[in-house]
């Protein structure tokens, strides 16, 4: 059951403890290069796409 005081602070304070620093490294990049095509292929079709990868990769996003 998660704590009543659990905050964006201590998830990541958590993931600091439970992560690799590659293992974070790749989450940054990987957020990264999502961002940078986002940015740079705003077509309807490359946006669509991302945007319906995003909810299948459980990002809320709206």
């Amino acid at each position: 059951m998660p704590a009543t005081n659990d905050s964006v602070h201590n998830r990541l304070e958590s993931a600091q403890n439970q992560l690799s620093p590659l293992q974070i490294a790749s989450g940054l990049l990987f957020g990264a290069a999502i961002a940078f095509t986002l940015v740079f292929l705003q077509e309807p079709l490359a946006h669509d796409a991302m945007h319906n990868f995003r909810h299948a990769a459980g990002i809320a996003c709206h």
